[in-house]
């Protein structure tokens, strides 16, 4: 059976990959697996050790904490499931991507255009 921190540890190491734009070979290339390895973590099939953790980490170019981001306590239950859902809606991640391609003081315009926006909807 499946444990709830597995599943997460295995959807955030999917999001970031996705986000880079890495497909599961180029980083089981560079943590020194099979693709079919990094596919059972990310859908929670297989744990991650933690040696393992951090070799994807610094594949992924992010801190270890990130992948337990959002396991906290019960009380930010509400938050996981709306980050759930965005995480794996591939329009959202595909807005995120193009976002975070575009020079910094651009992009520093277009989010104060979208929390305007957002604010007068």
């Amino acid at each position: 059976m499946k444990h709830p921190v597995d599943v997460h540890v295995g959807k955030r190491i999917r999001h970031r990959r996705w986000l880079i734009g890495m497909t599961q070979q180029q980083l089981a290339d560079k943590v020194g697996i099979k693709f079919q390895q990094i596919q059972k973590y990310e859908t929670g099939m297989n744990r991650v050790s933690a040696s393992r953790l951090w070799d994807i980490a610094d594949a992924l170019d992010v801190p270890i904490s990130f992948f337990f981001e959002g396991l906290a306590g019960e009380a930010e239950a509400p938050m996981r499931e709306i980050t759930g859902d965005i995480l794996a809606d591939k329009e959202a991640l595909a807005l995120v991507r193009s976002y975070y391609a575009i020079p910094e003081a651009q992009r520093r315009r277009l989010f104060e255009l979208a929390k305007v926006l957002s604010d007068a909807a």
